[in-house]
This record gives structure tokens, C-alpha cells and sequence, in this order.
């Protein structure tokens, strides 16, 4: 199927500002805090001005990340202590429990997600799962920069979202990255934060990733 299914456009179109407005409020009422930002770069400074300079960071696989340049900034600048960094300077085949257990408790975390309902709910879909333990606990901070494309109405148009949208695109970036096809497999779907300031989502008004 993955092979032939192609991305439903609707999913692509950026959320009107009243849907956007009812998004912020809704998100915030479920504990999470909210910033909205015109672009991508004015994103790239906001989480920029989350994250301490020296802090613990581990940034997840996203396309929105990499975008714009936050991903590089991260990892590469020296500013930061990066664990991606680290970890791909780490033997897999020899390493993979200490890899695992690096990765699975940072200090900040930064990534995007999938789909964001007018609801306050956020869908995170995964192949692996990798970061999904990151996102529900066991970061200190979570940070997620999401393209207003991904606001959806409600929990089943965001199912749609992952599967028509978010999926043949992902399948077909993994394929030319890694040789291998993606699947939702998991999905991770926040309704609230009991932690006050714990996760962070930057929403932007232009489309970013899938």
C-alpha cells in the first residue's frame, strides 16, 4: 500500500486563524505552553531562548527541526551538549544498551509532531518508538516546533492526518534515508501535562514538515 499511496493535500493546507486561535487556547487549558511564531525563523529563536546555553539536548529525528536549521544549531554549534552528537560517535553493535539508555532521559528533548487538534490533543506517530518515552516522561523539557498544516478539527482527523499525510511522506523519506520503509506503528497521543512548563509547542504559521 505504501507504495502506492499518495499524501491527501488536504492535510497540507495551513489552519485558519480562528482555528489556530481555538488550538492555542484549547492546548494551554490541557497544560502545555504555547507559542506562536509568522516562520520558521522566528521558531528557530524561540526555541533557542527554551534552551540554556551548555544544556543536556537530544533532538529527535524531524523534519521540521532540520528545516530550520535547529537541528544543526544543536548538535553542531558546540553551544550545547548534544546527545545525538554523541551518540553517533557510539558502535551500535557494541553499544546499543548504552546508546539506549543515553537517549532516553535528556535534560531537553526538541522535535515536532504529527497532528494537533483544535482540542489541545497532540499525535506523535512512530515507527520505532524511540522517542516516544522522551515526550511522555522521562524528558525534563519537551519542546516541539509543529506547521500549522497539522492542526486538525478533532482525535479522528488526526488519525486521518497520520495515515493519509504524515505516513507515504515519512515511508518515502525512510526509504531514501535508511533503505527501509516506516509504518505507524506507534502513536503517542498527549490530552494533558500535569507538569506545569514541562512541554512546549511553538506553533508556526507556514508549512513545516510533514
Amino acid at each position: 500500500m505504501s507504495q502506492t499511496l499518495r499524501p491527501n493535500p488536504r492535510f497540507a493546507e495551513l489552519a485558519t486563524g480562528d482555528a489556530l486561535q481555538r488550538t492555542v487556547r484549547a492546548l494551554e487549558a490541557n497544560g502545555l505552553t504555547v507559542f506562536v511564531t509568522e516562520h520558521g525563523r522566528a521558531a528557530f529563536n524561540k526555541a533557542l531562548e527554551l534552551i540554556p546555553g551548555g544544556s543536556e539536548v537530544m533532538t529527535m529525528t524531524s523534519v521540521t527541526v532540520d528545516t530550520i536549521g535547529l537541528a544543526r544549531e544543536l548538535n553542531d554549534s558546540g553551544r550545547y551538549h548534544s546527545l545525538r552528537s554523541k551518540l553517533t560517535q557510539m558502535d551500535y553493535k557494541t553499544q546499543a544498551n548504552e546508546m539506549r539508555r543515553l537517549a532516553a532521559a535528556p535534560d531537553y528533548v526538541v522535535g515536532s509532531a504529527h497532528a494537533v487538534t483544535e482540542e489541545g490533543h497532540v499525535f506523535v506517530a512512530s515507527n520505532s518508538g524511540s522517542q516516544l518515552a522522551t515526550y511522555v516522561y522521562t524528558a525534563g523539557k519537551v519542546i516541539w516546533v509543529v506547521g500549522a498544516q497539522k492542526i486538525v478539527t478533532g482525535d479522528a482527523e488526526a488519525m486521518q492526518r497520520l495515515y493519509e499525510y504524515a505516513f507515504p511522506l515519512e515511508d518515502e523519506r525512510a526509504l531514501a534515508a535508511y533503505g527501509m520503509r516506516s509504518g505507524v506503528n506507534k502513536v503517542l497521543i498527549v490530552h494533558k501535562e500535569i507538569q506545569p512548563g514541562r512541554i512546549t509547542i511553538i506553533l508556526v504559521k507556514e508549512k513545516l514538515g510533514f
